[in-house]
């Protein structure tokens, strides 16, 4: 069942609680009783109470994940009564300027995804580029000092980190690389663009000291960004050659006249989004397209993030329920998907049975009626798909040998 995104508010933490907002009601049709699962697999004794339209007990969830105003839940029905909640801690920014927000466009979101979780595509058209010949220097800091981000997230508001959960009552989200969840942002802008162009893909150059360019090399989909660092960058040459995107890097409450804008806060959202779960040039380009990249429009990247690890989900909760069946025995697809509950929905559930039966699984066997034939125990298969993986890795070879001859058996 597709993940639900809620943003805490101030009131929330306070009282410990979240607010059942219209679009929450299919969510939680139900008061009484319920379980949150967090992150890290623990279980959280929760009250929704629809008459208040609030769900209590949060308290030692948003504690325990250190988390904050603005920051993301999200809320996955498993069974009746029960729920998967994963966190996203967001960079906060400072509150704008009451004149700033007078001038405040609209907010701008877009959500570009081929999930089944996520349907929206809402692009803004891009806002006009200034004239080449007419930068404008005085919109951004003229020295380097403002490389340093303004809003950089704390070692200790790092996002939960998921673990797998024993059982087969809940979905189980795989371990991402530990280098990738706990490692601090980069101190310096050129450190986090850096950080960007490893994560999603980019081949990163800079042209002038105050102009970078990220290049999304991948044929006819490929695409160039760059990025005034600095407003010696917005006077160099550099800034005049031809690209498909051109925005100027700023606070979040600077707002350029006339320069589209990615703001440092919204860089190191989109860095804490592409170590949460795999996102790509192709993912990106309608937020390079919308004209302004500030952290209200880069929010639904969350979406995304979301989709993606709710997939995961559903997939390790399918195999948590075969684990409960022998090897060699008959799967039913109405009475696994009636185990499952609200936790998978039938589309996913049979799409997953059918990577199953393919290779390198090959845990399944199609039998006639929508039956399955369980050809192994499932703890025999993962660790034998586990010794599949690490003798694959071990074959790899990295960027140091690449050009050696070799075969990859």
């Amino acid at each position: 069942m597709k993940a639900m995104r809620y943003i805490i508010t101030r009131p929330c933490l306070q009282e410990g609680s979240l607010r059942l907002l219209k679009y929450l009601d299919a969510t939680f049709p139900e008061s009484g009783p319920a379980q949150f699962m967090d992150d890290r697999g623990r279980e959280h004794a929760v009250q929704v109470d629809r008459a208040a339209g609030r769900v209590w007990g949060l308290r030692d969830l948003y504690h325990s994940g250190n988390l904050g105003v603005n920051d993301v839940l999200l809320i996955t029905p498993l069974a009746p009564g029960r729920y998967q909640v994963e966190a996203i801690v967001k960079p906060h920014a400072a509150p704008p300027s009451p004149r700033a927000a007078e001038k405040a466009p609209e907010a701008r979101r877009v959500v570009v995804t081929a999930t089944p979780h996520v349907r929206e595509v809402r692009l803004e058209q891009p806002r006009p580029a200034p004239p080449r010949e007419t930068p404008q220097p005085e919109a951004a800091p003229a020295v380097r000092a403002t490389l340093t981000p303004a809003a950089p997230t704390p070692e200790t508001r790092a996002p939960l980190t998921p673990t797998p959960v024993a059982g087969a009552a809940a979905p189980a989200r795989p371990e991402p690389r530990a280098t990738s969840r706990s490692a601090p942002l980069p101190a310096t802008l050129d450190g986090q663009l850096t950080e960007l162009a490893r994560l999603t893909g980019y081949r990163l150059s800079f042209p002038n000291p105050g102009v970078a360019r990220l290049a999304a090399e991948l044929g006819e989909h490929g695409y160039t960004v760059k990025l005034a660092l600095t407003g010696d960058g917005l006077r160099s040459p550099a800034w005049k050659e031809e690209t498909d995107y051109a925005l100027q890097v700023t606070g979040e409450t600077e707002r350029p006249q006339g320069t589209p804008r990615l703001t440092r806060e919204a860089l190191a959202a989109l860095i804490e989004h592409a170590r949460l779960a795999p996102l790509s040039p192709i993912d990106l380009r309608g937020y390079w397209q919308a004209g302004n990249l500030d952290l209200e429009s880069a929010a639904s990247i969350s979406e995304l993030v979301g989709a993606h690890l709710a997939q995961r989900g559903a997939f390790s909760f399918v195999l948590l329920t075969l684990a409960a069946q022998p090897a060699h025995s008959i799967v039913n697809t109405r009475r696994l998907a009636e185990k499952l509950g609200s936790g998978v929905n039938i589309a996913e559930l049979r799409s997953i049975l059918e990577t199953l039966t393919r290779a390198p699984f090959l845990a399944l066997t199609p039998l006639p009626g929508g039956q399955y034939l369980l050809r192994a125990d499932v703890r025999d298969l993962l660790a034998d798909l586990a010794e599949y993986a690490d003798g694959v890795r071990r074959r790899v070879r990295t960027p140091e040998n690449a050009d050696r001859p070799g075969v990859l058996a």
